[in-house]
């Protein structure tokens, strides 16, 4: 067995973490042009380090919950024949004992330098405008994603779904390029596709099977079955 899950929003909104966008489009309370693009840095930097720290602190208020768990659980079992990718730049799968996770659109508790181009941990606010450890400019910023850029990791992104006998997608919409075509790329060279998600997604008819509730319940009863196995 080779898994690739990928994982979305939903598998951290159960946790308490707000999803970016709002119903309104807005990111809490912010275009998306404003916060999340390079040109937006480079115009407000002080809005966006801001918006980003405030995200940042919100995490210790919150907790892994038992799909997260399963998730690691499931690591223990197989190795490196799991590959978890999640979209959430958050660290709670970490913090449910993950220790391999390629965080395809960045993570808030790391900064990357525009000078040195290195990233490390976040130890204060960046609207602080600390030095880089690694090189000492105050040239840090959010180590994010931003619409304009290209995800981390897709080589090896691409090689996991090429060679996956199972994908599996938790919590995401299904609408959000790159990710919501792994299912597309996965089933095409072999693997068995399901969906684990709170309603079916954008993407939901490219899955050989949806299961639909909270990713809690769901997640942790589909490890025990694969493992049960």
């Amino acid at each position: 067995m080779r898994i690739v899950v990928l994982t979305g929003a939903g598998i951290s909104a159960e946790s308490g973490v707000p999803t970016f966008r709002d119903a309104d489009g807005l990111w809490e309370g912010h275009r998306v042009e404003d916060v999340a693009t390079p040109q937006a840095f480079a115009w407000q930097p002080d809005v966006v380090q801001a918006f980003y720290d405030t995200r940042r602190a919100a995490l210790d208020a919150v907790d892994p919950n038992p799909a997260h768990r399963a998730l690691a659980r499931l690591e223990q079992a197989l190795g490196k024949d799991l590959l978890l990718v999640t979209q959430n730049i958050d660290d709670l799968h970490e913090r449910g004992g993950s220790t391999d996770v390629v965080h395809m659109h960045g993570s808030l508790r790391t900064a990357l330098c525009t000078t040195c181009h290195q990233r490390s941990p976040v130890a204060e606010p960046l609207l602080a405008d600390p030095p880089c450890p690694r090189c000492g400019h105050r040239t840090l910023r959010p180590d994010v994603v931003w619409f304009g850029e290209l995800p981390h990791e897709m080589d090896r992104i691409h090689d996991a779904l090429a060679e996956a006998t199972h994908f599996v997608s938790i919590g995401t919409s299904g609408a959000v390029y790159p990710a919501a075509g792994f299912v597309q790329v996965a089933r095409s060279a072999g693997a068995h596709t399901l969906e684990l998600n709170l309603k079916p997604s954008e993407g939901t008819g490219y899955f050989h099977e949806a299961r639909h509730g909270f990713a809690g319940e769901l997640v942790p009863r589909w490890v025990d079955e694969l493992l049960d196995r």
